[in-house]
């Protein structure tokens, strides 16, 4: 038998294609992926085939026999691919009738590749987001853990990259758990509308035969079945979405890269990495580099190219498929990769590190830190706030200038006096964030038991 022969579509055409073709038209190399998915499809699909009267319970057992010996193969690597093998339905089908000759080739009675590798993404999309999901509440754990350790540790928060106010440890950790929470919300949001059986739907208009694609749809665990044939087939919104969701999760984890590749350098010596989760120079002995942070920024820059590239690719396509949708697997694929390997890699680094507390506190001490701290006991005295700055604003800088330290300055100033200077001995400031959700140890310790909480909420609902 040729080549070309055993294309699904050969029938229409005289001779094979061309090998340039083939080798840009070919997926098998990467949906191969979702060959479990695929097999998982086509068992509803049969189950219902029969049910409907269109098998017999024979050829039902016979395809479902020859799916369980592909599914083996394919899991074993015993699984061998011929050239006519263009995608993942392709090879599974071939193989099929290989096995079961008459009843294979029924296999694919009243549904088309359209319908099929929507389904396959699906399928694929849903067991992957829950599980990035639970991967992100992973992370959060490791955040929860060590801001629990951190006790009633202090550094400096920072606007601008220059030191801004004290707050605890635990409340700077504590602001990238609640980030990720956002990020495993949209993968759930984004769940919600992956869980739509496109089966059914053929190559985009239906089916004459008395098919039932709210069974199959069942069959699969889906939630929803599709309304539109059209839309069934041409929808990849959602792997739009689940790109959109990663490639913000990809730039909170790169936030969190940056402040560790930032706090582990010489100049802030905030924490000390562990050796397995840190590489050398090749040139430098004394170095130590925090490659996993890097990397988990620079994974961002490739995250957001998947999803621009992907919305390009979607934003000129006419109803229904066309075959650009062949480019929504690869990025959708690697973003989920990349997100896994980055979890991953930063979890192992949070649970490793060591933080230098009494760094930290140092930095946090500085005098200038309680300036807003001045300003506010004024005001506490009625001073308008804006004076109060100014106020507080002109000690800074003739403490800048030479004329004294600014403890000093406070204590004689006849607004202020030593009670005001008093704000600015070590751990005072940070005592003084009192407000909820602020950065003092008593609203941190509040904190964290309502973000103990939400962590167990979405636990809950994620199962």
């Amino acid at each position: 038998m040729s080549t070309h022969r055993s294309q699904l579509w050969a029938g229409r055409f005289d001779g094979g294609p061309a090998e340039a073709l083939q080798q840009l038209n070919d997926s098998f190399a990467f949906d191969r992926r979702m060959y479990v998915e695929d097999i998982q499809g086509s068992r509803a699909h049969v189950t219902m085939l029969h049910e409907v009267g269109i098998l017999t319970a024979e050829e039902r057992g016979q395809i479902l026999d020859a799916l369980d010996e592909v599914e083996e193969e394919m899991a074993s690597g015993r699984f061998e691919a011929t050239a006519g093998d263009e995608d993942i339905h392709t090879a599974v089908e071939r193989r099929v009738t290989e096995i079961a000759p008459d009843a294979g080739g029924k296999i694919h009675t009243g549904r088309s590749r359209n319908d099929q590798v929507a389904t396959d993404l699906r399928l694929w999309t849903k067991r992957e987001l829950v599980e990035l999901a639970r991967l992100v509440l992973g992370l959060q754990t490791t955040l929860l853990r060590r801001a629990d350790e951190a006790g009633d540790a202090y550094l400096p928060a920072y606007t601008h990259l220059q030191q801004a106010q004290p707050v605890t440890l635990a409340h700077h950790l504590l602001a990238h758990a609640w980030a990720l929470s956002r990020d495993v919300e949209r993968l759930s949001q984004t769940l919600a509308r992956v869980d739509v059986s496109p089966l059914g739907a053929g190559a985009l208009a239906g089916s004459s035969l008395p098919i039932d694609p709210e069974r199959t749809a069942d069959l699969l665990g889906f939630g929803n079945v599709f309304d539109n044939s059209l839309d069934a087939v041409s929808d990849r919104d959602f792997v739009a979405e689940a790109l959109f969701d990663l490639s913000l999760l990809g730039v909170h984890l790169s936030r969190i890269g940056e402040e560790l590749v930032l706090w582990s350098s010489a100049e802030f010596g905030f924490v000390s990495l562990d050796d397995a989760f840190s590489t050398g120079s090749s040139m430098m002995p004394q170095k130590k580099n925090p490659d996993i942070a890097e990397l988990a920024r620079g994974k961002a820059g490739r995250l957001i190219g998947h999803l621009t590239g992907f919305l390009t690719t979607l934003k000129g396509l006419p109803l229904t498929y066309n075959k650009d949708l062949q480019e929504d697997k690869e990025p959708l694929f690697d973003a989920c990769e990349t997100v896994r390997l980055t979890l991953l890699a930063l979890d192992g680094m949070f649970s490793t590190l060591a933080f230098r507390s009494e760094v930290m506190a140092a930095h946090a001490d500085n005098p200038y830190a309680a300036a807003t701290d001045l300003a506010e006991f004024l005001v506490k005295k009625g001073v308008p706030f804006r004076t109060a700055h100014h106020i507080v604003g002109r000690l800074v800088r003739a403490a800048l200038a030479g004329e004294g330290t600014l403890p000093d300055l406070v204590a004689a100033h006849e607004d202020l006096g030593p009670e005001a200077a008093e704000l600015m001995t070590p751990g005072a400031s940070v005592a003084n964030r009192t407000t909820h959700g602020g950065g003092g140890q008593e609203s941190t310790a509040k904190e964290l038991e309502r973000f103990r909480s939400s962590l167990d909420a979405a636990r809950r609902r994620l199962g």
